[in-house]
Formats: structure tokens, C-alpha cells, sequence
């Protein structure tokens, strides 16, 4: 995979889409921070031949202490942005998001003028967990948000309704994460109490409801013991972008490496410092975008006028 260098941006504006064949087009991922880019990861791995734009919304972040309402106006607005810049999928690589505001998503993919697949985290997970328990007894970790949405309890008992979920609310697990490496002993024990419940359920199956929390699976893996297996979304979710894309023949043909960028609305290089640890590749470079500057200005191009991005070279 190609980061920025070499990624020609294509020009777009409010009333037109990107001319392009639809297989050649990007696949568009976001999330609140950069815990999407353990989801991110996944894709580049399974998909080398796509191509790819990230866009964070560091700005606003965490997304987990935010109500329904909020959720999904976020959403709706980086939706906007990503599909008027040509996206093929856009992947909802946020749970928060994927509870509060799937359905508004649909919706507006629906009314697309170009043709946008639209995949999510929640449901490939909770399919996952369901396949994989053998007790019946499943434990969610996740940001209050999600875990208030019930999104997870209503997939988990749509697929089997004997399947029993513990749901735990995790209010500072992101937060600590996005906030950077190492640990100390505090954010040990903090872990440690939000596993706890989980524990005393007897649960055998864990599904990690925030892309952030894949950085601390080791961690979870040694309080929760070897034999609870861990479902996140990284891995599922790049098998259903596949999946999709072969079954719309959207599979970019090319024969080789593709190129992937990097958004965000907070500050590019704080997203460069941290997003390379959870990507585990080099990102190139990271540009800073307003999205409310975006959605109030007709015909906008979706590009921050003042280009206050951070220019990184890959390793």
C-alpha cells in the first residue's frame, strides 16, 4: 500500500459526483478518532489493490459521551463529505456512530446520486459472537453511548435469543487510549474494573464495541483469561467489505498496491504522532478538514482553505 505521495485528489463539489469507474473508486472509513484505524489496518491487509481515504473527527472526540441526536448529525455531515469525494463504501468504522445513526445513514446513502455501499460495525460482531460462544454467555465492552443505544443487545438477541449479553459501560477506556502509550498501573486497574462484571457473568466470548479497544487486547486477554475469546472489529469487518464488494463486482481491478490519505478535523499532527501506532504503517501525511466550515459553503470543494496539515514522508 502507497500512502499519500503520488494520491491525486480528485476535484469534486456539492451538485456533482467524481467521474470515475465505480470500481476504481475509494473506500471511505471513519471514526471519532484513530481507534478506526485498527479497522483500517484490517482493510490494506485483505484489500491491497484499493484505494483508500481515513478521515477522523478527532475534533469532537470522544463520541461516547455524546447523545443520539449529536451522533447523528456528526455522521451525517462526514457522510456528505466522504460521498461528494467520490467514496464507493463508506465503512462506519465507529460504534457510537454505527448505534446512534445507521438508519439516517441508510437513508442518505440511499438518496445518493452515485451508487454507495454502506457497511458498519454491530452486526458483523455480534454474528461473530453469536457463532463463536459455546456457554450462551457473551460480554460487550463499550462506550456508554453504545451501550445505552442497545444496539448490541437487540443484534445479539435478533440472531439467538438464548444468547445471554453482559453489557459493560466504559466511559474512560477510550479516552486512555487515544490519549497515548504507556500504561500505568491506574489504567491497569481502570481496565481491570471494567472487566470484572464480565468475569463474575462467566462469560466466554467478549466483543470489543469500540475500535480503540484492539490496542489493549493483550491487556483484556490477561484479565479475562486465555479461554474468552475476543471478537472485535477489525478483522470482521474487512471480510464484509469484501464480501460486498465481490458480490457488487466493485472490486478494484488493478494489479498492484493502491494509495490511502488521512483526514482529520482536530490537529493533524497529534493524529500523525498517535495513528501510526494504532495503523502499524507509515501514514504520509494527515490533512486537517472543518467540517461545519465544509457544510455551509455551496459548492465547496470539502477542503479546508487554510491546509494547516502535516506533512509526513513514510518510513
Amino acid at each position: 500500500m502507497r500512502p499519500l505521495q503520488g494520491f491525486r485528489r480528485p476535484r469534486v463539489c456539492e451538485h456533482c459526483a467524481v467521474e470515475q469507474p465505480d470500481a476504481q473508486r475509494p473506500i471511505a472509513v471513519f471514526d471519532s478518532g484513530v481507534g478506526g484505524l485498527t479497522v483500517l489496518h484490517e482493510l490494506l491487509v485483505r484489500l491491497p489493490a484499493e484505494d483508500f481515504v481515513y478521515l477522523g473527527d478527532t475534533a469532537r472526540f470522544p463520541y461516547g459521551d455524546k447523545s443520539a441526536a449529536q451522533l447523528e448529525r456528526f455522521a451525517l455531515q462526514i457522510a456528505r463529505r466522504l460521498i461528494a469525494a467520490g467514496a464507493k463504501m463508506l465503512v462506519v468504522a465507529c460504534n457510537a456512530a454505527t448505534s446512534a445513526a445507521l438508519p439516517a445513514l441508510a437513508a442518505f446513502v440511499a438518496e445518493s446520486r452515485r451508487r454507495v455501499e454502506l457497511v458498519a460495525v454491530v452486526e458483523p460482531e455480534s454474528q461473530l459472537a453469536v457463532q463463536t460462544t459455546r456457554s450462551g454467555r457473551v460480554g460487550l465492552l463499550a462506550t456508554p453511548a453504545t451501550v445505552t443505544s442497545g444496539s448490541y443487545a437487540a443484534a445479539v438477541a435478533g440472531l439467538d435469543p438464548a444468547v445471554q449479553l453482559t453489557s459493560v459501560a466504559c466511559p474512560d477506556l477510550a479516552p486512555i487510549i487515544q490519549g497515548g502509550f504507556p500504561f500505568d498501573q491506574r489504567v491497569v486497574d481502570t481496565v481491570r474494573s471494567y472487566c470484572e462484571p464480565l468475569r463474575a457473568a462467566g462469560v466466554d466470548t467478549v466483543i470489543l464495541g469500540c475500535t480503540h479497544y484492539p490496542l489493549v487486547r493483550p491487556l483484556l486477554q490477561r484479565i479475562l483469561g486465555p479461554g474468552v475469546g475476543l471478537v472485535f472489529s477489525g478483522d470482521v469487518l474487512a471480510a464484509e467489505v469484501e464480501r460486498r464488494l465481490a458480490a457488487d463486482e466493485l472490486l478494484n481491478p488493478r494489479d498492484g498496491e493502491g494509495n490511502y490519505r488521512f483526514e482529520c478535523t482536530g490537529d493533524p499532527h497529534a493524529f500523525l504522532a498517535l495513528g501510526t501506532r494504532f495503523l502499524q504503517m507509515p501514514l504520509g501525511g494527515v490533512e486537517r478538514v472543518d467540517l461545519d466550515r465544509v457544510e455551509g459553503v455551496e459548492g465547496a470543494d470539502g477542503v479546508d482553505p487554510t491546509r494547516t496539515g502535516a506533512r509526513g514522508r513514510a518510513a
